[in-house]
């Protein structure tokens, strides 16, 4: 029996001579006990059966004062309330079950009664129904029938609350199979609003998948089918081992810890559990941050980790009860498979329970087995218990047998079903047991917006998103990719590589090269070529090497892919580290991935792999590339009508900069509309779809004056579209040409009939001479926690006679105009912006010269540029 928060409660409320105000008081000195409880280390479960017998008391005693004795209604608690659990926010969820439809005075008592509860403090669902209308509505809706099953005796009479349990009973209404196909159904429909996964970067605690609605559903089948009360009577049916039983009821115990001080942080009834309320509770619970490892981090693993354990005992316990109430009549139909396994009604099961001790080795055959009879709808429930129990077999010597890691590469080549074997291995325990890194990656969470999944949940969908590469049926998709997938020889490497590629996060050091070691020794210990392993091992110490060139270096600078090409060597690790590229990022944080960086990353792989086709010794010089592309350019403007003069004088006009940075389709547009225009004091704009990058291109074209490009940033970024680059060109004569490649907000593409509005915005809001300083805007909440100061990096490309300007810096609203402003106010000439976002973080390139076009050397002005900079960006909001 738990503690009562308030001991003496009757005694206060008799002395009361205002009985509001009395119960408001105690109600609300109730909450201050239960925080001060739960603080001091008062176990959870205590704390939980005790507001919901606090609250017991404090609606009998209302019942008592505003229902006759003589009314035939009953005060019922139901749902979460009705199992006797109330966290310090939660609902308090009541039935008043009435004889007949409530009139006159039982109606206006009932009212008061509603009335007086919500006006001293307690937030109370309530329904009021006949005894009919009950079993009416439980009839029609599987969750009522729910919400009375847990029902719970408060006051009044008795008899009609016993009439009511018998009446939805299930030897009346929803039989036990009937409720748990709806219940199945139900689940599987929750999980898929929460992307049927755990790891949500800011998880519902109770409805995840994993989550406590996964524990209530177990108990709610225990209870229509076998008429138990509680889930140890599990252990006596014999469907859950005492281990089982306690990590049941632990995980159960953390995720009520979790929520129970998300209460008390909040006010509220709110199970999200957001980032601002995630550093708070890890400090509360005692974590601390270490080197490698936030606090916050820490307590994130733990709050995963005991999802994915809850997730596999829901699974195995549904598959369990699937077999005793859905086929409790049906025999077993077995089909042999060898002489270890076999089919029992389409689920894979082990011959006998002592397979696993007598041939360990079978633990990875199963595996195998289904990826060979795709047939199979997946493990029994039984074999599931039996390699959990079995996983301290695999050891150290089991790593270094031959059958063992024969059986393991002979998985990573088969045909089909790859990812299937690997993503059930890893919810059995089976992958972290045979390579022990990965558990130490096993729910780690990275507290960014850019890693939208856990390090594990981030490397098997990279590893779907390769074998999506290799599947027929998906090549519209990747079109590139799968091209390139088809030329592999060996795609076992290209699995392997994606397995350690993050495997040392949050060891300390550089991921990469501590994770090519590990895949180095691993490709040793299962007998691939030194070639093969050096191979792996440069593919992970390699991993972020394309995509960090790709958004962050000009890659229509020849020098910039030679170099890229001279790091990759040959064509077949170009074609190892493209796909992975591209699977990493869409596996990062598939909502970030966009036409733009599909199209970023398709011609750095095409520019390079022709570099390596013509020989590293002979790379492509700049007038090379240059002539060809003005010749292109020059064909496409001549069937436009412009004679060869026209374009010459255009062309004398620009930079070489510009025939660098633009492809001969753009130089032609470009020219198209600079030649036919005739005066550019007033702005001319110009919207197309660029096939090629992936994107829209604004085109701007007008006189050039001081702050025209802090402007223009500032417009588009009121348009709400999002800019990946931005490219200047100042001709000779002193006229503007900007090129901005945007994308909406979403990631989309300009819709056509949006055209038009934007041209006009733009062209209208140009017109204006100077404009207002722009001013920082406040984070949006989910950047808010995130909150970090300004990185700024200056270099020196002495090649190209440019600087070099890295920002890291928070992403916001208008941060491009604000940089460009600071610019324009330190008098430099912007050649280039390349915009990249990670999560919450905006990590963008600039290139620059002063205003005579020379690099910028003096060291004072690039201290007051970067004080600039960071007075700016990192102003309150």
């Amino acid at each position: 029996m738990p503690i009562s928060l308030i001991p003496d409660l009757d005694q206060q409320l008799s002395q009361a001579t205002d009985p509001l105000a009395a119960f408001r008081d105690i109600i609300a000195r109730s909450k201050t006990v239960l925080a001060d409880r739960f603080n001091a280390g008062e176990a959870v479960e205590d704390l939980v059966h005790a507001r919901a017998d606090f609250v017991d008391q404090i609606l009998q005693r209302a019942w008592q004062h505003f229902i006759a004795t003589d009314n035939d209604g009953a005060l019922v608690a139901v749902g979460g309330y009705g199992r006797g659990e109330l966290h310090p926010a939660s609902d308090v969820d009541v039935l008043i079950l009435v004889g007949a439809v409530p009139a006159g005075k039982q109606a206006e008592d009932i009212e008061q009664l509603i009335t007086f509860l919500w006006d001293i403090g307690l937030e109370v669902g309530h329904s009021v129904r006949t005894l009919e209308q009950c079993v009416e509505s439980a009839v029609a809706d599987v969750t009522i029938v729910t919400n009375l099953m847990e029902s719970r005796f408060l006051a009044g009479s008795e008899m009609l609350f016993q009439q009511m349990k018998v009446s939805t009973g299930p030897d009346r209404i929803w039989p036990s199979n009937e409720f748990f196909s709806a219940k199945c159904e139900e689940q599987k429909a929750r999980h898929a609003r929460f992307g049927d996964t755990a790891y949500n970067l800011e998880p519902n605690i109770k409805s995840n998948p994993g989550g406590l609605r996964d524990i209530q559903m177990i108990g709610w089948v225990v209870k229509r089918h076998f008429n138990a009360e509680r889930l140890s009577e599990l252990l006596h049916q014999g469907f859950l081992t005492d281990a089982e039983y306690q990590a049941l009821k632990a995980g159960q115990s953390h995720l009520w810890k979790i929520r129970f001080a998300l209460h008390l942080l909040t006010g509220r009834h709110d199970d999200r559990l957001l980032f601002e309320y995630q550093r708070s509770i890890a400090r509360q619970f005692g974590y601390c941050d270490a080197d490698s490892n936030l606090a916050v981090e820490q307590f994130m693993q733990d709050y995963y980790r005991t999802v994915m354990e809850l997730n596999r005992l829901n699974e195995m316990l549904l598959q369990l009860f699937q077999e005793a109430i859905l086929y409790q009549n049906k025999p077993c139909d077995v089909v042999r498979i060898n002489n270890r396994f076999q089919s029992c009604n389409g689920y894979l099961e082990a011959s006998n329970a002592a397979i696993f001790v007598r041939y360990p080795i079978a633990i990875l055959e199963l595996f195998l087995i289904l990826q060979e009879h795709p047939e199979l709808e997946g493990v029994r429930a039984s074999t599931i218990r039996l390699i959990r129990a079995h996983l301290h077999l695999i050891d150290e010597r089991y790593r270094k047998d031959i059958r063992s890691r024969s059986l393991f590469l002979e998985i990573l080549r088969q045909p089909q079903g790859i990812f299937h074997a690997l993503q059930r291995m890893h919810r059995y325990g089976v992958l972290a047991a045979y390579i022990p890194a990965f558990a130490n990656i096993t729910g780690r969470m990275q507290f960014d917006l850019f890693h939208v999944y856990t390090v594990d949940e981030h490397t098997l969908m990279l590893l779907r998103n390769l074998r999506r590469f290799s599947v027929p049926e998906f090549e519209d998709e990747f079109p590139l990719c799968s091209r390139v997938f088809k030329q592999l020889i060996k795609p076992e490497l290209l699995y392997i590589a994606g397995l350690f590629h993050d495997i040392a996060k949050g060891r300390g050091g550089d991921h990469a090269i501590l994770g090519a070691e590990d895949a180095h020794a691993f490709c040793k210990l299962h007998d691939l070529s030194d070639y093969d392993a050096e191979v792996v091992a440069w593919i992970v110490r390699s991993h972020l090497l394309m995509s960090v060139t790709a958004q962050r270096q000009d890659i229509e600078d020849p020098l910039v892919v030679q170099n890229f090409a001279q790091q990759v060597g040959d064509r077949s690790r170009l074609d190892y580290l493209y796909l992975l590229t591209v699977a990493d990022i869409r596996a990062t944080n598939p909502k970030r991935w966009t036409s733009w960086k599909s199209s970023l990353l398709n011609r750095l792989y095409h520019s390079t792999r022709q570099t390596l086709i013509r020989g590293l010794k002979s790379p492509l010089g700049q007038d090379e590339l240059i002539q060809s592309k003005q010749g292109e350019a020059r064909r496409m403007l001549n069937e436009k009508g412009f004679g060869d003069e026209d374009i010459n004088r255009f062309w004398r006009e620009l930079s070489l900069e510009y025939f660098l940075q633009n492809d001969p389709e753009e130089i032609a547009w470009h020219g198209n509309l600079y030649l036919s225009g005739k005066d550019f004091s007033k702005p001319m704009v110009a919207l197309r779809t660029s096939v090629s990058r992936g994107c829209n291109e604004i085109f701007i074209v007008q006189k050039d004056q001081k702050n025209l490009f802090a402007r223009c940033t500032a417009l588009i970024d009121q348009l709400h579209l999002n800019i990946l680059e931005a490219r200047i060109q100042t001709t000779d004569s002193g006229t503007a040409l900007n090129s901005f490649f945007v994308l909406e907000v979403d990631g989309h593409h300009i819709a056509p009939e949006r055209n038009r509005e934007i041209q006009e915005i733009l062209e209208y809001g140009l017109q204006e001479s100077t404009g207002t300083t722009p001013k920082a805007r406040a984070l949006p909440r989910r950047l808010q926690e995130f909150s970090s100061k300004s990185e700024i990096t200056i270099s020196q490309d002495v090649q190209n006679h440019h600087t070099l300007l890295r920002i890291k810096s928070m992403d916001r609203p208008g941060l491009l105009s604000l940089i460009a402003w600071v610019l324009t106010e330190q008098n430099l000439r912007l050649l280039n912006a390349k915009i990249t976002t990670l999560g919450a973080m905006a990590d963008d390139v600039f290139t620059l010269t002063d205003s005579d076009g020379r690099t910028l050397s003096d060291q004072a002005r690039l201290e007051k540029l970067t004080q600039a900079l960071l007075e700016t960006l990192d102003q309150p909001s």
